[in-house]
């Protein structure tokens, strides 16, 4: 590959910043994927998608989904942890968690507890849902499963199910109330679980997620609370029940020193626990522990000013030190890093399927006649004369004109057809203006915007609102590049649009290493060949937490695993939702849809606008077009 084409590819999408090792440039120009960071297997993620495409007869959009980034992430975050035990002596070991929530989905599930016995993996979950599904899996004995989330009778009992089949269950208590419920329900069958206490820190995290910490957080109990828990236990004699503490101080934790208060203050709060008689074996750290997705390495809203050895040695240091210090026993630490086990393993892929035309694309020259208005003749001399020297005059002078075009429109004085040639003669004047701007090496703020409003829309295949949810929602950046032609030239700038009809549908916000770019460097993109976008890291949360807005579907779905020799193999392939699946979402009938359409056109054959076949013919039309995707074809 030319060096300058790929340090200008590394330099406008930074993979190698925010990779974490799993993909890169090949010499092909295509993107490939490792099954693990360091592995000298890869697969071409171009390859990859044209062998689905010609052997499945799927189409973008479809998720790629890779098991074996699942069990990397993982061996990284035990090894982090083992590494921080062994450096400081730590008494105690480290107890994974996945929290379901994260990505519930079944083979990510299974994926992780694979791992289990080595890693003492368990799971976590927040509602009746998970836990029901939790409870069927296969767990090793010591393993945990934690209940978290607001909990009623029937959450209490369905978490005892799982005792009784011989699953070490840790019901976190989120308020008193609860507890209550716990206790009469051990005391009625028989049965008790483990029972933890999630404590109300005063540190709060980083982020967009810091207002889910500190004193106004929506979950924990109040250090009063907390010892009325115990009083209740002691009451019941189920003192020795009582067996972690839990704590969260938000997701994706951007500054270190964050993670370091709120261990110190934590570990006090159990190290105090234990010195009254209360035997405590776990703490619960939560999550938080982030993931780099700008490459950035800062305290910025999608990065990480850290790396996950230094989150574990922070964890396993704070507790040995204070619990020194308290002269009690360290406890076993639970983590439940759920963003940064899965982030990585999943790639969405789209494709752009048209260009949204705008301001001055592909018009005709104008033409000025003797009867066109002063402001068109000015503007068009503008456009005739500006250069490098006088770019940055002219442009304001254009934005000047515009706006005398505008306010004479209003008043009547100029036709349509001349506010259409003053709009050409204007795009095409800033259109002039950022290409000086550009050779001039320009830094001005203005012509960054200009350069944003200029920039091509591309209309993609998918809908964010379905694959990248967070992208809209909370305005987070996910690394999205080509997967192909990266051994060519970039030429142009762009955002991408999706296909839904809602204009929040699409992404102007991009990974940069020191700012947030507001367009993409793309490569020149032409109709009639396929030109496939990847965007990176959407494994954790975003499958779980899209939704079927204008009633789009899941898109397909391939689990793909690198073999030993470099070769690729598709595992599953999980076909996207069609229009009749999306139709009984939405809870409508489809036999009923097919017969009130049948009455419609029959009505026609009665009124002698149609025939009767033509009218059996619609029907059968209208019924076809359930069984299609609910993307673009």
């Amino acid at each position: 590959m030319n060096e300058e084409i790929f340090q200008h590819v590394q330099q406008a999408y930074g993979v190698e910043n925010w990779s974490a090792g799993y993909f890169e440039v090949n010499a092909r120009g295509n993107i490939s994927v490792h099954p693990a960071a360091g592995d000298a297997r890869s697969a071409d993620l171009k390859e990859i998608v044209d062998y689905l495409i010609a052997r499945h007869k799927v189409q973008a959009p479809l998720v790629l989904r890779f098991p074996q980034i699942l069990s990397a992430q993982l061996r990284k975050l035990s090894a982090a942890y083992q590494s921080a035990i062994a450096e400081y002596k730590y008494g105690g070991q480290h107890f994974p968690l996945f929290p379901m929530k994260v990505n519930p989905r079944r083979e990510v599930v299974e994926e992780f507890l694979r791992e289990s016995g080595r890693l003492n993996v368990g799971l976590e979950c927040g509602s009746k849902a998970e836990l029901y599904a939790a409870v069927a899996q296969e767990q090793p004995p010591g393993s945990l499963l934690l209940c978290n989330g607001f909990k009623d009778e029937t959450f209490v009992r369905t978490a005892l199910l799982a005792v009784q089949a011989g699953k070490r269950v840790v019901i976190v208590v989120e308020k008193l109330n609860e507890l209550k419920m716990v206790i009469k329900l051990a005391t009625e069958l028989g049965v008790a679980p483990e029972v933890g206490l999630r404590a109300k820190l005063y540190s709060r995290g980083s982020g967009k997620w810091a207002s889910s910490g500190g004193d106004s957080a929506k979950f924990g109990l109040t250090t009063s609370e907390i010892l009325e828990c115990i009083r209740m236990l002691r009451e019941a004699k189920l003192e020795n029940k009582l067996s972690l503490l839990h704590f969260h101080i938000g997701s994706q934790i951007t500054d270190i020193k964050r993670v370091k208060n709120a261990m110190k203050e934590a570990a006090r709060v159990y190290s105090k626990l234990r010195q009254i008689d209360c035997n405590i074996e776990f703490v619960d750290i939560g999550g938080g522990l982030g993931v780099d997705y700008d490459g950035s390495k800062t305290r910025f809203d999608s990065s990480v000013n850290y790396t996950v050895q230094e989150f574990a040695n922070d964890v396993i240091y704070s507790f040995r030190w204070v619990c020194e210090e308290e002269n009690v026993p360290v406890p076993h630490i639970v983590t439940e890093s759920g963003r940064f086990m899965t982030a990585y393993h999943s790639v969405f892929v789209t494709c752009i399927r048209d260009e949204i035309e705008t301001f001055a694309d592909d018009q005709p020259e104008v033409t000025i006649d003797a009867d066109d208005p002063l402001v068109i003749t000015e503007l068009k001399d503008l456009c005739d004369s500006i250069n490098t020297k006088n770019y940055n005059e002219y442009y304001h002078d254009a934005i000047q004109l515009k706006d005398e075009l505008q306010i004479q429109f209003n008043l009547g004085l100029v036709s349509l057809e001349d506010r259409a040639k003053g709009d050409v003669l204007f795009w095409e004047i800033c259109h002039r203006a950022l290409r000086e701007a550009e050779e001039d090496a320009f830094s001005d703020e203005e012509f960054e915007q200009l350069k944003s409003s200029l920039a091509q829309k591309y209309l993609c295949n998918f809908s964010l609102f379905r694959s990248a949810p967070d992208s809209w929602a909370i305005r987070q950046l996910f690394p999205i590049m080509p997967i192909h032609r990266l051994n060519e030239k970039l030429t142009d700038y762009a955002t991408l649009v999706d296909v839904t009809c809602d204009s929040d549908g699409k992404i102007d916000r991009f990974v940069d290493i020191k700012d947030v770019k507001h367009t993409l460097e793309l490569h020149n993109w032409k109709p009639d060949q396929a030109y496939y976008l990847g965007i990176f890291l959407v494994g954790a949360y975003q499958e779980v937490m899209g939704s079927h807005h204008n009633l789009f579907g899941h898109p397909h779905e391939a689990h793909i695993v690198i073999e030993k020799d470099g070769r690729f193999h598709v595992t599953r392939i999980v076909q996207g939702s069609c229009i009749n699946d999306m139709i009984q979402f939405a809870k409508y009938e489809p036999a009923q849809l097919v017969e009130s359409y049948r009455k419609q056109v029959m009505a026609q054959v009665h009124a002698g606008v149609i025939t009767e076949e033509s009218a059996k013919d619609l029907v059968k039309q209208y019924e076809s077009v359930a069984s299609k995707s609910t993307y673009l074809d």
